[in-house]
């Protein structure tokens, strides 16, 4: 029953939140916020767990999906939306789905999340396949539009995980991976886009950050992959190819330029020696991985 969710009891530290200060109703968000790494920590083992399928998933041309309702929903289409330019990877690698369309993500469309049917028919609308890895997400763990698409995951052969912040989650039933980060009654009773919301950003940045990581789409701790789209993301982007080589400005910006835009490449072309083309093959050889690139002859 809902209200026997975690997500759905009154937190006792609470209870007169009504009679509070401004400081006072902060302070309490604040320590309950605090709550929320914790809560993750135990989940950790199953989250890279998902981590690793989906790097599997992204080097052998798959996609990585998320599929939510309501603030789940929004989650996973920011998550999608930044992995473009973050990891320059096409927007139809990592794809965001959410019940009621994107129009649901600035105006609520909440009577379509009990929709099973939809959550069917929304993932096959985008051809998911038995190539492509779901992530289905639920703060409450029994939405059926969720349901609804990790049944239809399961039907083509896609690997599939579920991400909840209750215990023993309903979705966890219908997913290979089950990501339950329980972090406690929300400081206001059911708003799960606070504690909840929280833990869901942080774990698709985990998701989503270290599946890249595992696919060759960093080199160190630097954004090899970026998009140097505007006069930010170009100093950025002048900044992570001086940093992984010790080149001075001038040389980094040459080989940005030369490279095609490409801090990957250009890096190699620096470490190498070499012009754009024959990077470009060290990195081909190399399934992308700059490290490798550079360490073979």
């Amino acid at each position: 029953m809902l209200e026997n969710l975690t997500t759905e009891k009154r937190n006792p530290e609470t209870m007169n939140m009504d009679q509070m200060s401004a400081l006072e109703i902060v302070t309490i968000m604040n320590a309950q916020d605090a709550l929320v790494p914790e809560g993750i920590k135990k989940a950790l083992p199953e989250i890279a767990e998902a981590v690793s399928e989906i790097s599997k998933c992204i080097m052998s041309g798959g996609r990585l999906i998320y599929c939510g309702a309501g603030t789940s929903g929004r989650l996973g289409v920011l998550d999608a939306a930044e992995c473009v330019p973050t990891f320059s990877v096409s927007p139809d690698v990592v794809v965001g789905v959410i019940a009621g369309g994107i129009g649901a993500m600035v105006r609520s469309s909440e009577g379509t999340e009990d929709i099973e049917e939809q959550g069917r028919s929304d993932v096959a609308d985008i051809k998911l396949c038995g190539k492509d890895f779901l992530v289905g997400i639920a703060a409450s763990g029994r939405t059926p539009y969720v349901i609804g698409a990790l049944k239809y995951a399961k039907e083509v052969g896609a690997k599939t995980c579920a991400v909840s912040t209750n215990a023993n989650a309903v979705i966890s039933k219908y997913a290979d991976i089950a990501i339950e980060a329980v972090c406690g009654p929300e400081v206001l009773t059911g708003s799960t886009r606070l504690k909840s919301g929280t833990a869901q950003k942080l774990i698709l940045n985990m998701l989503s950050t270290a599946g890249m990581v595992l696919s060759g789409k960093t080199y160190q701790n630097l954004m090899v992959d970026v998009s140097p789209t505007n006069v930010k993301l170009v100093n950025r982007a002048k900044r992570i190819i001086m940093d992984a080589t010790g080149a001075d400005e001038n040389t980094a910006a040459a080989a940005l330029e030369k490279s095609g835009n490409s801090p990957k490449v250009a890096i190699v072309m620096i470490a190498k020696e070499c012009e754009r083309e024959e990077a470009e093959k060290k990195l081909k050889e190399n399934g992308g991985f700059v490290a490798k690139a550079i360490a073979k002859g």
